[in-house]
């Protein structure tokens, strides 16, 4: 299966290249920077090097792809997230790719439930206002489209080793969690989902 990822330089996106590889995969890193992930050489890995706000090179580099893993981050304009991912959407469309899974974050939606105080009034509601919003307008977008998507709502991301030790698919009312979890996790699962459909057309959320 060749499967291409926005956002292989990240934290989480770095993580899913590897495991992507390890796995056997045909990989293609959409990135901005290419000398960020130029130390992951790998007969399987093909890195291009293309801006996901340029609707034509996201078009481009779609070519031939079976499934598509999405992992944009930030940005320092705080829109990256629901821009590039429109412009992916519209790119699959156009190319005739249904496979979208993408992470967002533990908040969205019903999941607001899961989360405590601090999260939801000082993290969300002040220092990560603009981020939070940008996954807000990204999941309107993914939602919103006739992709066979899945949408993946973790936690705050933490370093550490891979574990299936972590609680899926929980009701926005469930409060038993640390609101944490590592980003080997997260991209453990987000590509678990490439052979199942468990998930398809829904939004999961995962945490400690």
């Amino acid at each position: 299966m060749k499967v291409i990822i926005f956002g292989a330089t990240g934290t989480v996106g770095v993580e899913i290249v590897k495991q992507a590889l390890n796995k056997g995969y045909d990989v293609t890193a959409f990135v901005r920077n290419p000398e960020k992930i130029q130390n992951l050489n790998h007969v399987n890995l093909t890195i291009c090097k293309a801006d996901v706000l340029n609707v034509s090179e996201v078009e481009n580099a779609l070519q031939n792809q079976d499934a598509v893993l999405c992992v944009l981050g930030d940005g320092k304009a705080g829109k990256i997230r629901a821009s590039g991912t429109k412009n992916i959407i519209d790119a699959m469309n156009k190319k005739g790719i249904k496979r979208l899974i993408c992470q967002t974050t533990l908040g969205m939606g019903e999941s607001y439930g899961n989360l405590n105080f601090i999260w939801k009034h000082i993290m969300f509601g002040m220092l990560l206002k603009k981020a939070f919003q940008d996954h807000q307008l990204q999941e309107k977008h993914i939602l919103n489209s006739n992709l066979d998507y899945t949408i993946v709502r973790p936690s705050a991301l933490t370093d550490g080793e891979i574990t299936n030790q972590y609680k899926i698919g929980f009701e926005g009312t469930y409060k038993k969690l640390n609101l944490k979890i590592a980003r080997t996790a997260v991209a453990g699962f987000m590509l678990c989902q490439l052979k199942t459909n468990e998930y398809l057309k829904k939004a999961v959320s995962i945490s400690n």
